[in-house]
């Protein structure tokens, strides 16, 4: 049971709230007399109500102010309306036989649940994602958030799913129909920052935050404090237990900024859930293999597989990817035979600062990669895929190397169909906070070149425009057949010839064969080796003469957009 919001209780339901700057707390349940809870020394405010599942309720903090349970598990009337409480063991699960699947098993597609008409449009094409050969989804955020229609990054109640989305039993159908499928589910989680619509806690719960503590979105999360950490950690276990979450990927935990809490969140993980495998991915700027312990978490989001292939498929060199522009193949064969690129060095994106620790002792497949996510298309100003900012040959060269590469693969919703829809950044909010929301993104982008002059930023998509989020949802590209037929021959080759070797994987080197082309090998578990000859760049390079296997190849070896790949028993 988490030490906080709502629970099923002997007698009803259990209200618990820490509001350790309040004098007084009053239960409001709707259509019923006020209920004061009772306070405690140590900040916690309790009652118990003779009260079922689907009964509204609220905090009356002292007088005037009245607010949502900060754990709410279902809300009425968005973020700043009534909370409902909510029975975790009602829902009736079909997939009762499910027991997980391996992390070496997965092939992940990141999906958002607003673009795709909710966790019912989502139920709708898990079929057709099953079939295609992906054997995970991973959720974007789902927790309450102000408005009908965010990327998710701007949650205020990370126990609740949002409205527009579905009920708590729509998300349970959907885990449950995926499951059937052979499918796991992973869901995003934010636990480094609150959304600025509907954040009540510093108003009675100041020591919730650092405020000394300067972040891009206020003071810091004090995960430090004990009801702090437990907030977030019962909220890690609520996902994986009342929903049968498969795995979790923690959003930016640089920001977090305490390695000692993540390793106890991911400790108490892993003594709690026990039934079936549970992977926890990091996102981490830090590039910290310290983290990536066995019986830690299981991998890292790898943006520096992303940002040098960005290079070497457009040719973009300016912001972040100022980091990869210099030598970029050299880069990519780090990567590919390392992990990290910077394990270390200097980082002029980071104003010098040095930034990773060595990583090539760690499995590749403690490292999840990708070609685009949400971050990668959404953090343009325009949204542009990859479809249209480079050479198909080229793209279907790189997709080749992601999927049949032993790192864990990641693909973008839309990706397999070749789309051309952007995917903008969007959220709904109103007044003062829109226009600072829209302004805001418009100045950023001013340092680009392209947006240099003020016209052409106000040509950048407005963020609260229904329009926006409506411009968003992946239509299949003109070649979509073409693109789906590519993804599902690559995954087939994987899931026979790759992932039941997977497991004691290693490199065994990996070099730059040309300016813009790599070879990189690794010893599978059974001892058979993979090769991957890949050439982005115009001028031809030489191949290595392959032996064994040839699982694909496109193009002529070493010619432009060339790739390929064999394996030697």
């Amino acid at each position: 049971m988490s030490a906080w919001g709502a629970t099923p209780a002997s007698g009803g339901t259990a209200f618990r709230l820490w509001a350790p700057d309040a004098d007084r707390v009053t239960l409001e349940i709707d259509g019923a007399a006020p209920k004061p809870l009772d306070g405690q020394t140590d900040g916690w405010f309790t009652a118990t109500a003779d009260v079922g599942a689907g009964v509204r309720y609220r905090f009356r903090i002292g007088e005037d102010l009245v607010v949502p349970d900060p754990a709410s598990r279902q809300q009425s009337g968005g973020v700043h309306g009534w909370s409902v409480t909510v029975d975790p063991d009602a829902y009736r699960w079909r997939s009762t036989d499910w027991r997980g699947r391996r992390w070496e098993e997965l092939v992940i597609m990141e999906v958002h649940a607003g673009t795709m008409g909710g966790f019912a449009g989502i139920t709708a094409r898990l079929p057709e994602i099953a079939a295609l050969g992906v054997t995970a989804v991973e959720l974007m955020p789902v927790a309450a958030f102000g408005g009908t229609r965010n990327w998710g990054y701007d949650g205020v109640l990370p126990y609740a799913v949002a409205e527009s989305y579905g009920t708590p039993d729509d998300l349970r159908a959907m885990v449950d129909a995926a499951h059937a499928l052979g499918v796991a589910v992973l869901l995003d989680v934010v636990y480094n920052h609150f959304g600025p619509d509907g954040n009540y806690l510093g108003a009675y719960a100041g020591s919730f935050f650092h405020k000394d503590v300067d972040t891009p979105w206020g003071g810091a999360v004090a995960v430090d404090v004990e009801p702090v950490a437990r907030y977030f950690i019962d909220n890690a276990l609520m996902w994986l237990t009342d929903y049968r979450i498969d795995g979790l990927r923690f959003d930016a935990v640089h920001a977090i900024d305490n390695d000692r809490f993540l390793d106890a969140m991911a400790a108490e993980i892993r003594a709690t859930v026990t039934d079936r495998p549970i992977h926890l991915v990091l996102e981490n700027e830090r590039n910290d293999a310290d983290r990536l312990r066995p019986g830690g978490y299981d991998a890292q989001w790898n943006d520096d597989f992303h940002n040098v292939l960005h290079v070497l498929l457009t040719g973009e060199t300016s912001a972040y990817y100022a980091d990869f522009a210099d030598r970029p193949a050299e880069r990519l064969a780090r990567c590919l035979g390392e992990g990290f690129i910077y394990q270390g060095e200097g980082s002029a994106n980071h104003d010098g600062r040095t930034r990773g620790t060595p990583s090539a002792h760690l499995s590749p497949t403690a490292f999840v990669s990708f070609l685009q996510n949400h971050d990668q298309i959404g953090n343009r100003a325009l949204g542009e895929r990859l479809t249209l900012l480079t050479y198909h040959a080229r793209l279907r060269a790189a997709t080749a190397l992601l999927l049949l590469c032993p790192q864990i693969p990641l693909l973008f919703m839309g990706d397999e169909t070749g789309s051309e829809t952007p995917f903008l950044f969007f959220t709904d909010f109103h007044d003062e906070l829109a226009d600072a929301v829209r302004d805001g993104r418009r100045r950023e982008f001013a340092k680009f070149a392209a947006f240099a002059d003020e016209s052409a930023r106000a040509a950048i998509p407005d963020p609260n425009a229904s329009a926006t989020f409506e411009a968003s949802v992946a239509a299949p590209g003109p070649d979509a057949d073409a693109w789906r037929d590519l993804y599902r021959t690559l995954i087939a080759v994987r899931q026979r010839a790759i992932i039941p070797r997977l497991s004691g994987t290693r490199a065994i080197g990996a070099e730059a064969i040309g300016p813009a082309a790599v070879v990189a090998r690794w010893t599978l578990g059974d001892g058979a080796v993979l090769t991957i000859a890949l050439n982005l760049g115009e001028d031809p390079v030489a191949f290595p003469e392959a032996s064994g296997e040839m699982l694909f190849a496109q193009g002529d070896p070493g010619q432009h957009a060339s790739v390929a790949v064999w394996l030697a028993a």
